[in-house]
C-alpha cells in the first residue's frame, strides 16, 4: 500500500518539461514568460534619447507658444469663436511639441512585447473569470513566495536606482551651489543636463536589472507549466488517441472495407481461388481499364466468404493455386493485374467467357 501510494506521488509530481503543445496551450491563454521591467526600460530609455535629440526643439516650440500666447492671444476679446480657435492652434502646437515622444514611446512599447513573446493576440485573458475576484485566492497571492519575491525585486530596484540618482547629484553639487550666481537660462541648462544624465543613468540600470528579471520570470515560467509523467501520459494519449478506440475504430473501417468489398463480388467475372486458402476475384471492363481489375481478394474465412457470395451469384470459380498466391501477394484492391500476369489471367478470362457462351 505503501509502494503504491509514493507511486501515485511521484507520479503526479511535475518533474517534467513541457511539450511543444502545452507551450502552444499556455500561449494561446496569454501566458508567456515576459519581464514588465524590460518594457518600463526599453520606453524610457528611448524616450530620454528623444527628448536628448529633439529637446532643443520642443524647448523652441514650447518658447514660441509662450510668446504667442503674451504677445497676441492675450489681446484677443473672450468670445465662443476666439476659444476655439485658441483652443486649436494650442492643441496643433501641443501635438507638434509631444507628437516625436508619443510616436517613439508607442514604438518602443511596442518592440519591447515583441522581443519577450514576439507576435501574440488572443482575447483569453480578457474573459470574465469568477476566479479572479475569489478572495481566497486573492489573499493566498497576496502572501504568496511570488509576491514576497516582488515586493524584494521592487525594493532593490528603488534602493539601487536611488543609489545611482544621489551618486550623480552628489557629484555635481558644488555645482549645484553655484547656479544661485548664475542666470535662470544658465541654470535651467545645467539643472536640464544634470536631469538627463540621471535619468539615462537609472533607465541603463533599470535595463540591467530588465535583463536579471526576465531570466527569472522564464526561470518561474517554466517552473508552473512543468508536467508530471502522468500529464505527459495524458497528453499523448489525447494526441494519439485512446489505443481502445482506435482499435475499434480500425475494426469498424475493416468491416466497412469488408462490407464494400464483399458488395463488388457480384460483379466480378471470375474468382480464382487455391481453393481453400485464397480467393481473388477479378472483373475485367475493356471500357474502364485496359486491364483486369482486383475487386475482392482474401484469406482463409473471407476466402470462403467470397467464394460463398460469388456461388450466390453464380459468378465462375477457377482453382489455380500459383496465380491465387500470387495476385493475392502482388496486386491490392481496386488495382489493375501487373502486365506479368496478363497472359494467365487472359487464358482464366477465356475459359470463363466460352462456359458463360455455351450456357447462354
Amino acid at each position: 500500500m505503501s509502494l503504491q501510494l509514493d507511486l501515485q506521488f511521484f507520479a503526479g509530481e511535475k518533474t517534467e518539461k513541457a511539450t511543444s503543445k502545452k507551450r502552444t496551450d499556455e500561449r494561446n491563454k496569454g501566458k508567456v514568460a515576459k519581464s514588465q521591467d524590460v518594457n518600463t526600460a526599453i520606453l524610457l530609455l528611448f524616450s530620454f534619447i528623444i527628448l536628448a535629440v529633439f529637446g532643443t526643439f520642443m524647448k523652441n516650440n514650447m518658447l514660441a507658444l509662450y510668446e504667442y500666447t503674451f504677445t497676441e492671444y492675450i489681446h484677443w476679446d473672450v468670445t465662443t469663436n476666439t476659444i476655439v480657435q485658441i483652443f486649436k492652434e494650442v492643441m496643433i502646437q501641443l501635438t507638434k511639441i509631444v507628437a516625436p515622444l508619443m510616436v517613439i514611446a508607442i514604438i518602443a512599447g511596442i518592440a519591447a512585447n515583441l522581443l519577450q513573446v514576439g507576435i501574440l493576440f488572443t482575447t483569453e485573458p480578457l474573459k470574465f473569470d469568477l476566479k479572479k475576484i475569489d478572495p481566497i485566492k486573492g489573499a493566498k497571492r497576496i502572501f504568496s513566495i511570488r509576491a514576497l519575491v516582488e515586493l524584494l525585486k521592487s525594493l532593490f530596484k528603488i534602493v539601487f536606482i536611488g543609489v545611482i540618482t544621489f551618486a550623480i547629484i552628489w557629484i555635481y553639487k558644488d555645482e549645484m551651489m553655484m547656479q544661485s550666481l548664475k542666470s535662470a537660462e544658465s541654470s535651467l541648462s545645467f539643472f536640464g543636463m544634470v536631469t538627463m544624465i540621471m535619468g539615462i543613468s537609472a533607465t541603463i540600470a533599470l535595463l540591467l536589472l530588465s535583463v536579471m528579471d526576465y531570466i527569472y520570470q522564464r526561470y518561474d515560467f517554466e517552473k508552473n507549466i512543468r508536467m508530471s509523467k502522468q500529464d505527459v501520459k495524458d497528453e499523448h494519449k489525447n494526441i494519439e488517441g485512446d489505443p481502445l478506440i482506435k482499435s475499434k475504430i480500425k475494426e469498424k473501417q475493416r468491416q466497412i472495407a469488408m462490407r464494400r468489398m464483399m458488395s463488388e463480388v457480384p460483379s466480378a467475372d471470375v474468382v480464382i481461388t487455391n481453393p481453400t486458402h485464397y480467393a481473388i476475384a477479378i472483373k475485367y471492363d475493356e471500357i474502364k481499364a485496359i486491364a483486369p481489375i482486383v475487386v475482392a481478394k482474401g484469406t482463409g474465412h473471407l476466402a470462403l466468404k467470397i467464394k460463398e457470395v460469388a456461388q450466390a451469384h453464380k459468378i465462375i470459380t477457377v482453382e489455380n493455386k500459383p496465380l491465387a498466391r500470387a495476385l493475392y501477394g502482388s496486386v491490392e484492391i481496386d488495382d489493375a493485374i501487373p502486365e506479368n500476369f496478363y497472359q494467365a489471367v487472359a487464358e482464366i478470362l477465356a475459359y470463363v467467357y466460352q462456359i458463360e457462351k455455351k450456357v447462354n
